[in-house]
């Protein structure tokens, strides 16, 4: 009983990890309608970032978390900008090819620069060691994971659903000439969405240091990862991505610990399974049919 508690604690933080990383690629996938496969690229970077801030420059842990989402955040507006606005209003294998190419692209500079070894962060003393509960022991870093993601969870559905700057947001997917006939700046919104999307994936390749560490590969190697959360949970969603975070994140610890010769296989069986009994994703949505702007 012990070992499944912990197997279960352990899937569910990781689901939130996931989830941290993903969720920008949610909003982007399915509010502007971008297939951005770069969205790792941010991860990398705000991992990098993080790693950089306490290693070079002897900051704090939560210091490094915070350069790591204005890191990823800036660039990721400065992408928007340059290339990626472009391509709103073009066909997704347009999208398809610019964004793979961008991986590659900060593949071979993120070898050149920080070489092809794992790096991990040292985590600080407060989150390391474990709680016990009863006879069971919760990894103090891993109830970190599971509260920032909640945290973060919420902290994005108010923003999107109850403020003013969502309901913009929605407004200019669904019309964006006329959204900005009364008066919305559709490209500096979307500019903001975008860059907050590629931020929270920098803080959540930061804060996934300890448990994935962090290679130029990193953007290829978890790529299927985001996607299946996107793909099962439902794009342009918040409450379906955390879902299917957490059932990947379960399935997929679940399945190393007492089927390790299957590796990963478990994961993609569920995601067929699910994609079988829901095409549009658990949260039961397609896609938007709205340009971006123009």
């Amino acid at each position: 009983m012990a070992a499944l508690v912990t197997v279960i604690f352990d899937g569910i933080a990781y689901g939130m990890l996931l989830y941290l990383i993903s969720v920008g690629l949610s909003v982007t996938l399915g509010l502007m309608n971008f297939v951005n496969l770069a969205h790792g690229v941010f991860a990398m970077l705000g991992g990098y970032t993080a790693l950089w801030v306490v290693n070079a420059l002897g900051g704090s842990f939560f210091v490094a978390m915070g350069a790591a989402f204005m890191v990823a955040s800036l660039a990721g507006g400065v992408l928007e900008a340059v290339l990626f606005r472009r391509l709103y209003n073009g066909s997704p294998l347009d999208q398809v090819l610019l964004s793979i190419g961008v991986v590659f692209v900060a593949v071979a500079g993120a070898t050149f620069l920080f070489g092809p070894t794992v790096q991990t962060l040292h985590l600080p003393d407060a989150l390391q060691g474990q709680w016990r509960l009863g006879g069971i022991a919760l990894g103090r870093y891993r109830l970190f994971l599971i509260v920032s993601g909640l945290v973060v969870g919420l902290a994005l559905w108010q923003l999107l659903v109850r403020t003013r700057f969502g309901a913009m947001v929605r407004a200019s997917v669904e019309n964006a000439s006329i959204a900005a006939a009364m008066g919305v700046h559709v490209p500096q919104l979307f500019l903001a969405t975008f860059s907050l999307g590629c931020g929270l994936a920098g803080l959540g390749g930061a804060l996934g240091l300890e448990m994935l560490g962090m290679e130029p590969a990193f953007a290829l190697k978890y790529m299927v990862y985001f996607l299946l959360v996107v793909s099962v949970g439902g794009a342009g969603t918040l409450a379906g991505p955390f879902v299917a975070a957490l059932l990947v994140g379960l399935v997929d610890t679940a399945g190393k610990y007492y089927f390790p010769q299957l590796g990963s296989f478990l994961v993609y069986v569920f995601m067929v399974l699910v994609l079988l009994w829901r095409p549009h994703g658990l949260a039961g949505v397609g896609r938007t049919t709205g340009a971006g702007p123009t």
